[in-house]
């Protein structure tokens, strides 16, 4: 037969081999690593196309030189307040 005190410390080191796995792959695939990676920046505007203001809500952009090169259709779903959807 065997001893006990042999087969209790088997079981233990099966234990903390399994816990220690088990830490060490949660760390290195686990989602917490994924939120500890660096914020990236948004890129700038080009003024090419419109973005909607912190409040939510849209403003046209009514530079000269913006309006020279826009579509009629565009323009008028800017005057009418929305999101425009054509080039």
């Amino acid at each position: 037969m065997t001893n006990p005190i042999r087969k209790a410390l088997i079981g233990v080191a099966l234990v903390g081999t399994t816990l220690t796995g088990g830490a060490l792959g949660a760390s290195l695939f686990g989602s917490a690593n994924a939120q500890t990676t660096s914020p990236t920046t948004a890129p700038a505007n080009s003024g090419g196309s419109p973005t909607a203001a912190p409040g939510g809500t849209f403003h046209s952009n009514e530079d000269a030189t913006h309006e020279a090169g826009e579509s009629a259709a565009r323009e008028a779903q800017e005057n009418a307040g929305q999101m425009p959807s054509v080039p």
